[in-house]
């Protein structure tokens, strides 16, 4: 197999033609304002939109039956304007409210101070490391993919982590490094909404989605582990495409691996660290913790006197709606225990004040968020209050009746359209947050349900991670990368991805088909696949 250089000599043609459109995908991602300014402009547009729209008598018939509630008296659903006096005392009475009361907000808050006690204790890294550092020599790929995927419910775990560590275990087996990270990267980052656990990104989409059916039905509720049982199966669908797509493509590709590119010594890399016996040791009784508080959670569950039911209710999602609506202080629980349990055994955590240090540390890594959820918030309320939203879902219900594509095939155009967002916004909740409040209630009008709409928008929001260099830890990656080939650029990193993100559209979309229409299955308990529109 020639070396990339030779390779880029024997095609310039098609390089130039890739970098150019690799270049032309940043210049247009970098035309957006950050994610911060632009929700709120995006509030600021949505008031003038208002006005305009409200003094121009915009209505459309209301597709929901008399009787309805938040149905207007005479059938119509007109555009509510905030750019006057009522308005502006409206923006002014709510701003707080809207974004403390954001669902997102505190769930993603409560879930991370659990999550943060494990990863400061040492508990995340030490599972990745036994997961990864044990793995047979032939199953190093495999286990190194299926621990990126795994990593995402601690968020930044997998990228601060996993990926320099799987490029530093691929140096020791004699393989190209770049290669390793590149298989650490497609799980962690590709296989971003697949995982075997409840992560701290399903309550904060499904906060998102809750809010956004709310557009048309004020009752819906939608909790963090609708898609559960898809994201299961999908994790394995992750691991065996970016296992193959690696072994067959990407590694070929990159052909052996030669030290002198490195930008520095890497006597270091190849140093790599076995958990001790004190680890071990910690590590199992951490694991018996977290099975025990897995039974006592499934005892107060499945036996139908369990505390975590509806008292007098047999069965259906109102006999386990406790259990549902608490499921994000269960996480929380999870996390915390076996993550002081490690760091008490391991030495890493020895009073409470370890344990109150490593959840504010937590809480100061979201400070970005925090700010970004309070403008989006009140983009969510005002496209909520000015009922633009509802409009715009009938009148897209409405085309879509037209043309015919009411079938399950308009997830395929829904899907690739949020590919193609997540190019120029990375962020899963920022771009869930700006499309939820629009296409969620249009295609709850065509009879499908949020739960479903969402897992769509996870493939979509997922497989393009990998190619954009609006990600917030593309640098991160693009760094690790360089310490083993100096002076590599974004285009050169970006066609190495390239291959997952095509694997994994192809793979991923075809699977969602398989399972929710083909073999009929629900994306997660008590979640349904359609709704009853009109």
């Amino acid at each position: 197999m020639p070396p990339a250089n030779d390779r880029d000599r024997e095609a310039p043609a098609r390089r130039r033609a890739f970098d150019r459109f690799l270049d032309g995908v940043e210049w247009l991602g970098n035309l957006l304002p950050h994610p911060v300014t632009l929700f709120a402009l995006l509030a600021l547009f949505i008031v003038l939109l208002s006005g305009l729209l409200a003094g121009l008598g915009l209505a459309v018939p209301d597709p929901r039956p008399e009787g309805a509630p938040g149905r207007a008296a005479d059938g119509m659903i007109e555009v509510v304007s905030l750019l006057n006096g009522a308005g502006l005392r409206r923006i002014l009475e709510n701003l707080v409210t809207n974004f403390s009361g954001f669902a997102p907000l505190g769930t993603v808050l409560v879930a991370m101070l659990g999550v943060g006690v494990a990863e400061r204790s040492g508990l995340l890294g030490a599972v990745i490391r036994a997961m990864v550092l044990r793995a047979p020599p032939r199953l190093v790929t495999a286990v190194i993919v299926f621990a990126g995927v795994v990593s995402n419910t601690a968020a930044e775990m997998g990228y601060v982590v996993l990926i320099p560590l799987a490029a530093a275990i691929f140096l020791a087996l004699g393989r190209h490094p770049l290669a390793g990270l590149a298989a650490a990267f497609c799980g962690v980052s590709g296989g971003y909404s697949a995982n075997l656990l409840i992560g701290t990104v399903d309550p904060l989409l499904a906060g998102i989605t809750e809010a956004a059916a709310h557009i048309i039905d004020p009752d819906y509720f939608v909790h963090p582990a609708v898609n559960w049982y898809f994201m299961m199966t999908s994790t394995v669908i992750i691991t065996v495409l970016g296992t193959w797509v690696t072994l067959n493509i990407v590694e070929p590709r990159l052909g052996r691996y030669d030290p002198a590119q490195a930008s520095e010594n890497l006597d270091e890399a190849r140093r790599l660290e076995p958990l001790t016996a004190t680890e071990r040791r910690a590590l199992a009784w951490a694991g018996a913790s977290a099975l025990g508080i897995a039974a006592l959670v499934a005892l107060m569950v499945v036996p139908s006197w369990g505390a975590l039911r509806t008292p007098g209710v047999a069965e259906g999602i109102e006999a386990i709606l406790p259990f549902l609506r608490g499921i994000v202080a269960l996480v929380f629980v999870f996390f915390l225990v076996p993550g002081f349990v490690y760091g008490r055994l391991a030495g890493t955590m020895r009073s409470d004040r370890d344990v109150i240090d490593a959840m504010a540390r937590s809480m100061s890594t979201l400070g970005l968020y925090i700010v970004l959820v309070f403008f989006a918030a009140q983009f969510v309320a005002f496209f909520g209050w000015t009922q633009l939203g509802q409009i715009v879902a009938v009148l897209g219900a409405q085309f879509l009746q037209d043309i015919g594509l009411t079938g399950p095939l308009v997830f395929l155009p829904f899907i690739l359209m949020c590919m193609l967002i997540n190019l120029s916004l990375g962020s899963a909740s920022a771009q869930w947050a700006v499309t939820a409040p629009i296409f969620v209630p249009m295609l709850m009008l065509v009879g499908y349900s949020p739960e479903v709409i969402q897992a769509a928008y996870r493939i979509g929001d997922s497989t393009t991670n990998l190619i954009t260099p609006m990600m917030s830890y593309f640098g991160l990656i693009l760094a690790f990368a360089s310490k083993y080939v100096r002076n590599l650029g974004i285009g050169t990193l970006i066609a190495s991805m390239l291959p997952y993100t095509i694997a994994f559209a192809l793979g991923w979309i075809a699977w969602f088909y398989v399972w929710v229409f083909a073999l009929g299955l629900p994306v997660g308990p008590a979640a349904p696949t359609y709704y009853p529109a009109g």
